[in-house]
């Protein structure tokens, strides 16, 4: 069997591949300072409660970039790990992330971590045609000016003919 050509129908896939790849590699460095089981995204939260204090996870998505069910998934998988502490907010809907002493001690490192990282991405974006950092920037403006289900709709728009009959034959 003959492997898939690369190009836009795989797009997910290989966008999934490369975060991996980076992903894979950022926790290696982490497990070769001593933090085994260190997320590579847990580093944005860490530092973001580092710089500007106790966050709701409302704040700490925006300010991180992500949506508020990741920010919320991130929040939960460091409480377990002892990272973070939660507690209510003013309003019952609301939870106030902190950092525990044991992350506080990680600022540092992390810190030091994150410059060589954000290094070695600028030398990687120095090998591409193109900044991938930019091209990502340029995609996620595209997507929340028109997100990808719509232009699978207008791509074949009697795909779904309602529920889930699937495609009309």
């Amino acid at each position: 069997m003959e492997p898939f050509a690369s190009g836009p129908g795989l797009l997910g896939t290989r966008l999934r591949h490369l975060l991996e790849l980076l992903d894979g590699d950022v926790a290696a460095v982490y497990a070769d300072l001593g933090l085994e089981g260190f997320r590579p995204r847990f580093t944005p939260v860490v530092r973001a409660l580092a710089a500007s204090g106790p966050s709701s996870i409302r704040d700490l998505a925006r300010v991180i970039g992500v949506t508020h069910s990741a920010a919320s998934q991130t929040v939960a998988q460091m409480a377990r790990s002892g990272l973070v502490a939660v507690a209510p907010g003013e309003d019952a809907r609301q939870r106030i992330v902190r950092l525990t002493p044991e992350a506080e001690a990680l600022v540092p490192v992390l810190e030091a971590e994150w410059a060589a990282t954000a290094a070695a991405a600028a030398g990687l974006e120095a090998e591409l045609s193109f900044p991938l950092s930019r091209l990502v920037d340029e995609v996620l403006a595209a997507l929340s000016r028109r997100p990808m289900r719509q232009r699978i709709m207008e791509a074949v728009p009697d795909l779904v003919t309602g529920g889930r009959e699937g495609p009309r034959p």
